[in-house]
């Protein structure tokens, strides 16, 4: 491929910036990273702006992938960091799950990523692993260009550099996860649903243990768990388990006539960032489709787990009671609710209500939804999971 976006290229441009490191680490990446090039080329209407960002974008994913084995050479130890039995909330997107993860992450029990560790998860060129301010200081800039770009981000995502975020980012740099969420590339994501994705959860591990034995280095004594959260997990939820075999899941619950095209809505803003031509009702289609077929599976999956591995919330709940949520999600994962975390708890709430960001503002008809397709693709999940007078 003769692009700016041909894997050679890349992963040369990769090993200098990363001063001559060569080994990316194990995984069948570079096929996921060849399809995802072609149809970058091909498929995704880049604007020029857009090219430039998604270049970069996958350039430092590669440069974190050889910076991260370079240091898991040096350093054994990091990969002796135990990570088994994460705590995980996974439901369908716009269900409450940030609100949930941000809630408990007042808590010093769990092990938590912030958004800027997800972004940057290596050291800089020249950075101490156990002094992150450049990170950080990338990761608000970074932030404060896509609002400034999209301000409507922030009325459907509070997204904030410093605050605990989902590990979506980690996973996309095994290259078989769902760039699809920035732009339309329809052969990558045919060609994704086709693959075994345990690497993207070893790799993950790999990363989280890596995020720990830094945090340590920074004198962040580790908690009993870490806090993981992405709706992602639907699609996969059986190789979690395989990975994390002690993991405990959160199923977040609300009605798909909430959720889908609220979701809808925030894929195409994403879209936007990168392409002129994002089209609304793809969004629609593609992210319906895929979302639909992911529950089911999930409630397939569901269905072979122990009680003890899984805790339905819903969203409704979490609004109305969060405390008594709380409480029931500690009780699920065996931990202690100490007064003074309780108390921080309900201070985190008051000051981060829903009610203090703009409201998001869309409707199903713009993505091509409509009641008649959610009811033939969530009959079965309204039926087993949704209450009748919610």
């Amino acid at each position: 491929m003769n692009s700016e976006f041909a894997p050679e290229r890349l992963l040369a441009e990769a090993c200098v910036r990363a001063g001559g490191l060569q080994d990316f680490g194990q995984g069948n990446f570079r096929d996921g990273l060849a399809v995802l090039a072609d149809a970058l080329e091909n498929e995704a209407q880049l604007a020029p702006g857009g090219r430039s960002l998604l270049r970069e974008k996958l350039l430092a994913q590669l440069v974190n992938r050889l910076v991260i084995e370079d240091y898991c050479k040096r350093f054994p130890q990091i990969l002796e960091q135990p990570i088994d039995d994460p705590l995980v909330i996974v439901g369908l997107p716009r269900t409450g799950t940030t609100l949930l993860q941000r809630t408990l992450a007042v808590d010093p029990q769990f092990n938590k990523a912030q958004w800027w560790e997800t972004r940057y998860p290596a050291p800089l060129p020249g950075e101490d692993p156990a002094r992150t301010e450049t990170r950080i200081e990338h990761a608000r800039a970074e932030v404060a260009s896509m609002v400034q770009c999209l301000p409507q981000l922030l009325a459907i995502h509070p997204l904030d550099a410093e605050q605990a975020d989902e590990e979506f980012m980690l996973m996309e740099h095994s290259f078989l996860c769902a760039m699809d969420s920035y732009v339309n590339v329809p052969s990558y994501t045919a060609w994704l649903d086709r693959q075994d994705q345990t690497q993207v959860y070893q790799y993950l591990k790999r990363c989280l243990q890596f995020l720990q034995w830094q945090q340590g280095l920074r004198g962040i004594a580790p908690g009993r768990r870490w806090l993981l959260k992405s709706p992602q997990h639907l699609h996969t939820l059986e190789l979690l388990f395989k990975v994390f075999p002690g993991a405990q899941v959160i199923l977040t619950h609300r009605e798909p006539a909430n959720t889908i095209p609220s979701l809808a809505s925030f894929i195409h803003t994403l879209w936007r960032l990168y392409s002129d031509q994002a089209d609304a009702e793809a969004v629609g289609e593609q992210w319906n489709r895929r979302m639909a077929r992911a529950m089911r599976h999930a409630m397939a999956v569901r269905e072979s787990l122990p009680e003890r591995c899984v805790l339905d919330v819903h969203f409704e709940d979490t609004l109305r009671e969060p405390l008594a949520v709380v409480e029931r999600i500690y009780q699920f994962a065996g931990l202690q609710l100490s007064d003074p975390v309780r108390e921080a708890i309900a201070r985190w709430l008051a000051d981060n209500g829903r009610e203090k960001r703009a409201s998001h503002q869309y409707t199903p008809e713009r993505f091509g939804l409509s009641e008649a397709i959610l009811q033939r693709d969530y009959a079965e999940y309204r039926s087993r999971h949704l209450r009748t007078n919610a």
